[in-house]
C-alpha cells in the first residue's frame, strides 16, 4: 500500500474511533442517567402503592457501565475516587471508569497514527500520545474549575438572601429552601440537592458535609461550619454571616486587582510559550526542509524529542510563575 492510501486508513481508522468515543462520552452517560431515574421513580410509585419503605431502599447505587469488565477492573486501580469526585464537582454525567478507557483508547490511536505517519522515535509519539490521552481529564478539570469560580462569585449573594431569611424569622430549612427557589445556578442546584436529601431523611449535618464535598470551597465550609454550629449550640448565626459574606466580597475584589495587576506579565508568559510554536510554523512555511530533517533524520529526531520535553517544561515553570494565588 502506498504511503498516501496508508495515511487515508489511518486517518479514518482515528476519526471513527474519534466519533465512536464521542457518543460513548456525550450520548452513553444520558441515556443511563435517564433509565436511572425511571427506574428510581417506579421504585417511588410501588413504595407509595402499599409496599414497605425501607431505608436501603432509598439508596441510589451506581450502575455499571458498558465496558463493565473494564471498567470493574479498573475501578481497582488507585486514583478514580479522585477523579470521580472531580466529576461529581464538576457536575458532569460520565464514570471515571469510562473516562480513563477513552483516555487510553485515544492514547493508543494517536500512538498508532503518528507511526503511520512516519514517527519513528517512540519517545517523541509517546509524548504526543500521552497529551491528546489526557485531553478528557484536561476538560473535567476545566469544567471543574469554572463551575467552582461561578459558585464562589455567586456565594457571598446567596449567603445574604439566607441571613436576610434567617433574619425574617425563619429556621434554617426555610433558608435553605429560599437557596434552592431563589438563587441562580450553579448555587441553586447544590441547594437543590440538599433539600432532596433532606427530603428523603437525611440529617441536616450529612446533607452539608455532602455539600461541602460536592464543592471543596473554604468559604462554602465557613458557611456549613456556622449552619451546624448554631444548630448545635444556638450561636449567633446572623453576625457570623454578614461578616462571611463582607469578607468574602473583599477577597474576590482584592483577586481581581491582582489579576488586573498581573495581566502584563501573563501576557508576557502566553507569548513566550507561543513563540517557538510561531517560529516553528513560520519556518516551515519559509524554509520547510529545515524542519523536516527533524521528522526524517535520527538526530534531528533527537533534537525534537529535547526540544518538546523543554518546552513542556518550561510552559509549566511560566505557568507556574505567573499564576498568583490568592
Amino acid at each position: 500500500m502506498s504511503p498516501v492510501g496508508l495515511f487515508l486508513v489511518s486517518f479514518l481508522i482515528f476519526a471513527g474511533c474519534l466519533l465512536a468515543a464521542g457518543y460513548m462520552v456525550w450520548t452513553l452517560p444520558a441515556q443511563r442517567s435517564g433509565r436511572v431515574l425511571a427506574a428510581r421513580l417506579r421504585e417511588v410509585r410501588l413504595q407509595s402503592g402499599g409496599r414497605s419503605r425501607t431505608p436501603a431502599d432509598l439508596i441510589l447505587r451506581e450502575r455499571a457501565s458498558g465496558a463493565e469488565t473494564l471498567a470493574r477492573w479498573l475501578g481497582r486501580v488507585g486514583g478514580l475516587n479522585r477523579l470521580q469526585e472531580y466529576i461529581d464537582q464538576a457536575d458532569l454525567r460520565y464514570r471515571a471508569a469510562e473516562v480513563v478507557l477513552v483516555s487510553l483508547a485515544l492514547a493508543a490511536l494517536s500512538f498508532a497514527l503518528l507511526g503511520a505517519l512516519g514517527f519513528r522515535l517512540a519517545l517523541l509519539r509517546l509524548l504526543a500520545a500521552s497529551a491528546v490521552g489526557s485531553l478528557p481529564v484536561l476538560y473535567i478539570l476545566r469544567a471543574r474549575r469554572i463551575r467552582l469560580r461561578k459558585f464562589e462569585e455567586a456565594l457571598p449573594d446567596a449567603i445574604d438572601l439566607f441571613n436576610r431569611s434567617m433574619k425574617a424569622g425563619h429556621n434554617i430549612h426555610a433558608g435553605l429552601e429560599t437557596l434552592a427557589a431563589e438563587t441562580l445556578d450553579p448555587v441553586r442546584a447544590e441547594f437543590r440537592k440538599v433539600m432532596e436529601e433532606l427530603a428523603l431523611g437525611a440529617p441536616l449535618e450529612t446533607a452539608l458535609h455532602n455539600l461541602g464535598r460536592r464543592v471543596p470551597l473554604m468559604d462554602l465550609k465557613f458557611f456549613v461550619t456556622g449552619l451546624i454550629l448554631q444548630r448545635q449550640t444556638g450561636a449567633n448565626l446572623i453576625g457570623v454571616l454578614d461578616n462571611l459574606s463582607v469578607l468574602m466580597r473583599e477577597r474576590l475584589a482584592l483577586a481581581a486587582k491582582m489579576k488586573a495587576h498581573t495581566a502584563q506579565q501573563r501576557f508576557s508568559a502566553g507569548l513566550l510559550c507561543a513563540l517557538p510554536l510561531v517560529a516553528a510554523l513560520g519556518i516551515w512555511f519559509v524554509k520547510p526542509d529545515y524542519l523536516r530533517l527533524l521528522f526524517t533524520h535520527p538526530i534531528g529526531s533527537k533534537f525534537l524529542t529535547y526540544a518538546v520535553i523543554s518546552e513542556a517544561v518550561g510552559i509549566l515553570i511560566i505557568r507556574r510563575i505567573a499564576n498568583v494565588r490568592y
